[in-house]
């Protein structure tokens, strides 16, 4: 599904273990790292998607987490010309996220990525807050930058810019 101005709606997922720091993953046969994400399908609610994707990609259930807040406003990042890609004729330029902030409250060992036959994720590790705006690949930065300032007050971290929006609780 993308909209009309050629941005496909998704979901982006910070989710922090006890301790703070955050659960960040690797991409499968690749030296990428990156929050766990995925789109929104049609007749879906950004919070349905949350726990679509949760279970795909990271094998979490609800009650493996504690939702602590979203972004308000859709957060967008704009796709290399090499990335862009048509569906049904349209061409999308790139993604439109609602992030979420989540707590793990069950055992790390329910991360696991074989709930879907085709795992997004071959490996994860804690990391301190602010350490994603600096690995992530670089045209998802500003987004990274944008969601953990928004979402960090929810975390108790400090921002480290003054938040625009306010982050809403789920």
């Amino acid at each position: 599904m993308i909209d009309s101005d050629g941005f496909r709606p998704n979901v982006g997922i910070v989710l922090s273990g006890t301790d703070g720091r955050l659960l960040w993953a690797k991409r499968v046969n690749q030296e990428a790292w990156q929050f766990p994400q995925g789109g929104i399908q049609r007749g879906e609610s950004p919070r349905e998607a949350l726990f679509r994707e949760l279970h795909e990609e990271l094998g979490l259930l609800p009650e493996h987490v504690r939702i602590l807040g979203m972004t308000t406003g859709w957060l967008r990042y704009r796709l290399p010309n090499r990335y862009l890609r048509r569906s049904r004729g349209r061409t999308c330029i790139g993604q439109k996220q609602k992030w979420f902030a989540l707590r793990l409250i069950g055992a790390e060992a329910a991360v696991r990525f074989d709930a879907t036959g085709k795992p997004e994720f071959d490996g994860w590790r804690w990391v301190d807050y602010w350490h994603p705006i600096e690995e992530v690949v670089e045209f998802k930065r500003d987004v990274y930058r944008r969601a953990l300032n928004e979402l960090a007050p929810l975390m108790g971290i400090e921002p480290r810019e003054p938040v625009r929006r306010s982050a809403i609780a789920a």
